[in-house]
């Protein structure tokens, strides 16, 4: 009995809500949103657990880059619009404007929804692309970005006109008017994407890439090429953010002919001063020949200096009219053989030792050759040895590097000047009184 006072009751309510539209239509749409919202979780419990069930297969391992991105995520958002979009049609007294407001309000949402999905589908694309071995060499990364950005301008339009209930041809016709808006607006976007295409296609640049770029700052490796910037760690680890665009704009240095070759260049001098630049003596002639990267350079060089002194006769008795070996190109010699018989010296690339013009600062003689390793720190290693030995061992040859006096040296010099005088002074015996 009082089950069917209940019910009677009930119906008694429903009956009073016939007389109340906009009440009865505000039940059923807040029925009609509750229920889709049950059924979006529903829907989105159900689609993520059976992708994860899928994504443990092999061959669709690339699901879980879908996952990540939230791919999925954005599809089941669109679910509880969907539902009200087409249950607006069930909601009782309802009427025929607000059911299009509503409708395309709910469209709406399902479009946004929708181009979330998108960028999250080509955020996931560029991750798998990035796993492959073309991604060493060519990024996408600002194509992808360029793609974002056309869909969220059409898409932008169509929400817009769906909004207002018009054509979305009538807001694309009106872009013509607003189009040199548009590349005044975007002028560093439409130029970031030319650099880029032609950086790209160019393969001018790549990620991994050693570049040097002084105008800005930019002394390191390539981290990101985005749309708008090229992204460079130095070595001090801090970070350069370059426009595209400059890159195409201005000249920059990179390096990956260099460690594609497999060798670095070594191109430092020695300033040798000039005045201990000298004859060899003949008893130095044969020190030196006992040095096994001389041997056969003194032999031979002594042979064809003979040779040349006899041709000339009797005038060959001047010591200006003969030819000798020299301290300097004796060493040049040396250094040249030196490099060419260290291990870590890039054999099938040019090696020389070769005597520049001569400057206030001494005579230069430059050290020109390449490493086997282009690695930094070995090469520096390498760097340093090398010239650690020439350093020291430019003293067998009679010859001083030069180095700009110090104070060290005026101190010394002017010490040196009175006892230098008391020594020439004659020194005079006491006469008798």
């Amino acid at each position: 009995m009082d089950t069917q006072a209940l019910w009677l009751s009930v119906m008694d309510s429903f009956g009073a809500l016939d007389k109340q539209p906009m009440l009865h239509a505000g039940i059923g749409l807040i029925v009609l949103v509750a229920l889709a919202l049950t059924l979006g979780r529903v829907a989105r419990y159900l689609i993520l657990h059976g992708i994860k069930l899928l994504s443990k297969q092999p061959a669709l391992h690339w699901l879980d880059d879908l996952l990540h991105n939230k791919v999925f995520h954005r599809l089941a958002q669109m679910v509880p619009s969907l539902m009200v979009q087409f249950g607006l049609n069930l909601v009782p007294e309802l009427s025929a404007k607000s059911s299009r407001f509503l409708g395309n309000l709910a469209l709406s949402i399902s479009i946004l929804f929708l181009l979330l999905a998108v960028s999250a589908l080509l955020n996931a694309l560029l991750d798998i692309y990035a796993r492959t071995r073309h991604a060493r060499t060519r990024s996408i990364k600002g194509y992808v970005q360029l793609a974002k950005m056309v869909i969220y301008i059409f898409g932008t339009i169509i929400i817009v006109a769906t909004l207002i209930n018009r054509s979305p041809l009538l807001l694309l016709s009106g872009l013509g008017a607003m189009s040199a808006v548009i590349l005044l607006v975007y002028k560093d976007t439409l130029l970031s994407f030319v650099a880029s295409v032609q950086l790209t296609s160019n393969d001018m640049l790549r990620v991994g890439d050693w570049i040097e770029m002084p105008q800005v700052g930019a002394d390191g490796d390539v981290v990101d090429i985005t749309l708008h910037t090229v992204k460079v760690q130095n070595f001090d680890k801090t970070i350069v953010s370059i426009p595209t665009w400059r890159l195409m704009s201005e000249s920059f240095k990179n390096w990956r002919g260099m460690q594609q070759a497999g060798g670095r260049r070594i191109k430092r001098s020695l300033f040798i001063d000039a005045g201990s630049v000298r004859f060899l003596q003949d008893d130095e002639e044969l020190t030196l020949s006992r040095v096994h990267l001389l041997t056969d350079y003194i032999t031979r060089k002594k042979a064809e200096l003979q040779s040349w002194n006899e041709a000339q006769g009797s005038v060959a008795k001047l010591s200006a009219n003969r030819r000798r070996l020299t301290n300097i190109g004796t060493f040049r010699a040396y250094a040249l053989a030196y490099l060419k018989s260290n291990p870590e010296i890039q054999p099938n690339m040019t090696c020389m030792v070769r005597q520049m013009q001569a400057t206030a600062q001494g005579v230069p003689l430059e050290i020109y050759c390449f490493t086997r390793t282009t690695a930094w720190a070995e090469y520096e290693r390498i760097q340093g040895d090398i010239f650690d030995y020439l350093l020291a061992v430019l003293p067998e040859f009679g010859l001083n590097l030069y180095q700009q006096p110090s104070g060290n040296d005026l101190r010394a010099g002017l010490l040196r000047a009175p006892l230098a005088e008391q020594s020439r002074t004659p020194v005079t015996e006491p006469t008798d009184p």
